[in-house]
Parts: structure tokens; C-alpha cells; sequence
């Protein structure tokens, strides 16, 4: 068993040297919901229906020491199961999955087991799907490998408009390569670019009345890039609504 673990280690070594990304070895993996994807929208990062938003099944939470007071919503992370002695539930042959940060997994102070998520602890809380695919259902809870990974998304980014007149949040979603957002700026047609703050997740917000404009965009995403994304939504654009840029990073 030994001598198997450490060719599992290998093997995921030289692919790191391959790729030219480190994998990291001190975080274990857990699941919550059921298999259709319950309990898995919404969430923390501000996403509603993952599966309309294009995310779907594919998706983790994270702990404290990952989750970057949401500013790692967004993010993607290869991640591949990993046996230890006395502790072999993953699947042969299963290969890696890749998610997407949906959600935050918050501490458990209280007495007993199920710590997992608190600080300083580097934890994936996966949907069951994401589990069952490189693990055992009766695992529980297995060692992993994990690595920062660019997102491969479809189409453009994506603008939610929400709120009122006076106070405008957007959700910025559907973001490729790095997948989170550092900062957004957004432009009415009758304005210059106007800095928007982060609400939660990645929800961002201003208190400026930009109702009958056509609303213009620039984000920055956690590797520094930074794209414009001009007259996203018209001029009567409406509440409620998502509208798509034409890039993606």
C-alpha cells in the first residue's frame, strides 16, 4: 500500500511539473446536498440557479481558508482523490473533476466531529455529484490534491441587474480564465466610469441612479487582467434581467 501511494504522488508530481501548476496535498474533500444538486444554489457567492448561470453540478464550497471573504467566488480547482493507509475509498480510474466556488462552508465551533471547514483548515465541501464521481459515497470524507485551474466558460460574462433606482447590485458571473472578480467599474451613458463595491460575494454595488442609461462595464479579475465591456445592457434595460458582454477573459 505503501509503494502505491507514493507512485499516486509521483505520478501527480511530474504532471504539476508538466502543466506548470502545484498541486497541493493539505486538504481533505466532503459533500452536502443530495445527488440532483439540492441545498447547492444560492449560497454565499450570490448565484442563484446554478444551472441557468451555466455552473451546474460542477461546484464546491469552501472553507475560511480558501474562501477569501468571497472574494474567491468564482474561482476554479482541479481536484483528485487520494488514498491513504487504513483510508481507501477512492475510485479507480476516476481521474480528477474540476469545480467552480459557489459557496462558502462556514466553521463548526461546537463540541464533536465535523470541523472540517474551520480555520485553518483548507477544505472543499463539493456537491454530491462532484463526490461520488473520484470517491466513495461512504467515504465521507477523503484526502485530496487540488490545484488553481483556468475556468472554461461559454460565451461572454454576465451582467444580473438588481435592487432600485437608487442603488444598483450586479452579479458578475460566467467569468473564464481566472474566474474571480477583483473589481468592477461601470459607466452609464451620461457618465464617466464610476467604481462599484463589493457587497458580498460577488455581487457589486452603487448607490447612483442609473435607470434609463445604457450601462457599460469594466471588470478585473484576481490575475490582474482587465477587460470593457461596452454598452452591456440598453438603455431600458430592466431589473431582474442578466445581459451578456461579447469577451470573456
Amino acid at each position: 500500500m505503501a509503494n502505491l501511494i507514493f507512485f499516486i504522488a509521483l505520478l501527480v508530481l511530474l504532471q504539476a511539473i508538466i502543466s506548470g501548476a502545484a498541486w497541493l496535498s493539505d486538504a481533505n474533500a466532503t459533500f452536502y446536498g443530495d445527488i440532483q444538486g439540492g441545498e447547492t444554489m444560492q449560497g454565499a457567492c450570490g448565484y442563484g440557479d446554478l444551472f441557468k448561470q451555466g455552473y451546474g453540478l460542477e461546484t464546491t464550497a469552501l472553507s475560511t481558508a480558501l474562501f477569501n471573504d468571497g472574494y474567491a467566488c468564482g474561482a476554479c480547482f482541479e481536484i483528485v482523490c487520494v488514498n491513504q493507509p487504513n483510508w481507501s475509498y477512492c475510485k479507480k480510474g476516476a481521474g480528477s473533476i474540476r469545480v467552480t466556488a459557489t459557496n462558502f462552508c462556514p466553521p463548526n465551533y461546537g463540541e464533536g466531529s465535523g470541523h472540517w471547514c474551520n480555520p485553518p483548515y483548507k477544505h472543499f465541501d463539493l456537491s454530491m455529484k462532484m463526490f461520488t464521481t473520484i470517491a466513495e459515497y461512504k467515504a465521507g470524507i477523503v484526502p485530496i490534491y487540488y490545484r488553481r485551474v483556468p475556468c472554461r466558460k461559454q460565451g461572454g460574462v454576465k451582467f444580473e441587474l438588481k435592487g432600485n433606482p437608487y442603488w444598483l447590485l450586479v452579479l458578475v458571473y460566467n467569468v473564464g480564465n481566472a474566474g474571480d472578480v477583483s473589481g468592477v467599474r461601470i459607466k452609464g451613458s451620461n457618465t464617466g466610469w464610476l467604481t462599484m463595491s463589493r457587497n458580498w460575494g460577488q455581487n457589486w454595488n452603487i448607490g447612483v441612479n442609473l435607470v434609463g442609461q445604457s450601462l457599460s462595464f469594466m471588470v478585473t479579475a484576481s490575475d490582474g487582467k482587465t477587460l470593457e465591456f461596452d454598452q452591456v445592457a440598453p438603455s431600458n434595460w430592466q431589473f431582474g434581467l442578466s445581459y451578456e458582454g461579447k469577451l470573456n477573459f
